[in-house]
């Protein structure tokens, strides 16, 4: 770097500017990078996170609990909804710019002095979480929770040296063109990140994928455990103001409390202390005590994050079938017959038209609109012909480009507003809504 970046909007840019474009399944480049740089990522012992739906609320809660447990903790999540520093937190608490800058000059020029990462350089997430890693390693954390970016197998998390636990999310058709065309297919490449004597929790959703977990943990060796074999949640509560249920799994009772909302967070949070008290046999400071704080002040934005209780104001990322399915049905677990509007953004490479489909059953009428400035943002047009298409009608849909213009038509309804469809969408709301939190009344 000729001048120290000014922006995390500009060390991003320097980042692209070293990375190979798009997205390329692989473990060489990054191993490469890795030896390179002196092998970070063997530094500390790890908790590695995949699935479709749930990762990040998985990893949110897990490193909540770490954090109050004592453990210093790094939590390395993507994408990142308002600024890149959101990908690695310390204790809770992102890194300042000038060290992130310091690492990607490192990797900077490991990248000129190596004739084979200069002639075939790491992608841009495989950049960003070799800096990660390096961060952490100076950092001294005692442990991190790492979440995939894309499948496992194959994702730069998967060469973490020293994982103690693996938690896989509930799983779904995603990212079809790089992880396979059939469920088990996706499966498989998230299964493949367990490891030799590693206990192995599966959320078992779905539960038609629970015999492949248990065949892929055999042929790995990893020790395997199934929340639904092994948990029991009771006296389920899901409010405006969060969820809280009855944790039991064998002598263990825990009346656990999160202000994250959605229905969806029972299984997330389950799977993610089950995987604390199993790792608490390496990790003692993680009692019961430590659990429950660590659920109450877990925190993840943008994943059905009510920011106006009423009329509800609610963001949320949902960018596949099974998400959505999951946004619809906790706003009708909450708000009953309300439905608010929708507003709607989605990317071109994403099938959004199921999610369309599965939307008309939870929101009063569907405004279409676009993330500024995203390349990759689907023209509302397009958007809209689709909802039509999975029977919307007319009348319940609208063509607003600008997200701006969108909101405020939205609230003139007096019965609230989503924002979905993408997480892109998702980040460039919230900022936003935070700017105008004063006149949205939250």
């Amino acid at each position: 770097m000729r001048e120290n970046p000014g922006s995390f909007e500009d060390l991003e840019d320097f980042i692209s500017s070293l990375a190979s474009p798009g997205i390329r399944p692989g473990l060489e480049r990054m191993g490469r990078l890795l030896d390179f740089l002196g092998n970070p990522e063997k530094d500390f012992p790890a908790v590695q996170i995949v699935g479709t739906n749930g990762k990040g609320s998985t990893a949110a809660f897990s490193a909540s609990i770490l954090k109050e447990a004592g453990y210093r903790t790094a939590l390395y999540t993507s994408p990142h909804l308002e600024s890149p520093d959101e990908r690695l937190l310390v204790d809770g608490v992102p890194l300042s710019l000038n060290d992130w800058a310091r690492a990607c000059e490192k990797i900077s020029k490991a990248l000129g002095d190596n004739p084979a990462l200069a002639s075939d350089p790491p992608t841009y997430f495989e950049l960003v979480t070799a800096a990660a890693l390096l961060l952490c390693s100076q950092n001294s954390v005692d442990i991190v929770v790492a979440e995939a970016g894309l499948g496992g197998r194959l994702d730069a998390t998967n060469l973490l040296g020293g994982v103690e636990l693996s938690l896989i999310a509930s799983i779904s058709l995603d990212h079809s063109d790089f992880l396979g065309n059939t469920l088990e297919e996706i499966a498989g490449e998230k299964f493949a990140v367990m490891r030799r004597g590693v206990p192995a929790f599966f959320s078992g959703s779905p539960q038609k994928l629970v015999p492949l977990f248990k065949e892929k943990a055999q042929e790995k060796g990893a020790l395997p455990f199934v929340l639904f074999e092994e948990v029991k949640a009771d006296d389920i509560s899901i409010t405006e103001e969060g969820v809280s249920f009855i944790f039991r799994s064998g002598e263990k009772r825990l009346k656990l409390n999160t202000p994250l909302h959605g229905s969806f967070q029972v299984e997330n949070c389950s799977l993610a202390v089950a995987g604390m008290i199993a790792l608490s046999t390496k990790f003692p400071l993680i009692t019961d005590d430590a659990i429950l704080k660590g659920v109450q002040k877990a925190r993840w934005p943008g994943r059905f994050e009510i920011l106006r209780p009423v009329p509800p104001l609610i963001l949320d990322g949902a960018h596949n079938p099974d998400w959505m399915r999951r946004l619809v049905e906790s706003l009708g677990m909450i708000y009953g017959a309300n439905k608010p509007a929708a507003l709607f953004a989605s990317m071109k490479d994403k099938d959004y038209s199921e999610g369309l489909s599965l939307l008309k059953e939870g929101a009063g009428f569907l405004i279409c609109t676009s993330v500024p400035g995203n390349l990759r943002s689907e023209d509302p047009e397009n958007l809209a012909a689709a909802a039509l298409k999975a029977g919307w009608t007319q009348e319940k849909v609208k063509i607003i480009p600008d997200p701006r213009e969108a909101l405020f038509e939205a609230e003139k309804s007096r019965k609230g507003t989503v924002c979905c469809g993408s997480l892109y969408f998702v980040g460039h709301m919230r900022t936003m809504l935070f700017s105008n939190r004063k006149e949205l009344g939250f």
